[in-house]
């Protein structure tokens, strides 16, 4: 059974930073892009990041551009998101995704797993 668990959400103040890190267990990962994305309350679910399996490639959304920054570490099956500068607009249940083979990394469509999701709270 795959299972993608996340874990590293909270709250924190405005200016402040989390981590968050998503553990991947039940297949092989290999090759597989994993994805960052985000709920907030009454919103559709929002792209954050992406990195491909090399982390060769990393595309993020442009409000996380300069803030954000994804990572990933094959040999644990783990990739990361570290959030710095948070904003009240960042407030979201952040889930991790992943998916093989695909195009386009910012569609929620195209991943195959997603975890259950990591509150994160930045108050202002």
């Amino acid at each position: 059974q795959v299972q993608l668990v996340e874990s590293g959400g909270g709250l924190v103040q405005a200016g402040g930073s989390l981590r968050l890190s998503c553990a991947a267990s039940g297949r092989t990962f290999v090759g597989a892009v994993m994805g960052w994305f985000r709920q907030a309350p009454g919103k559709e679910r929002e792209f954050v990041a992406a990195i491909s399996w090399s982390g060769g490639s990393i595309v993020y959304v442009d409000s996380v551009k300069g803030r954000f920054t994804i990572s990933r570490e094959n040999a644990k099956n783990t990739v990361y998101l570290q959030m710095n500068s948070l904003k009240p607009d960042d407030t979201a249940v952040y889930y991790c995704a992943a998916g093989w083979m695909i195009r386009y990394y910012t569609s929620d469509r195209n991943y195959d797993y997603w975890g259950q999701g990591t509150q994160v709270t930045v108050s202002s």
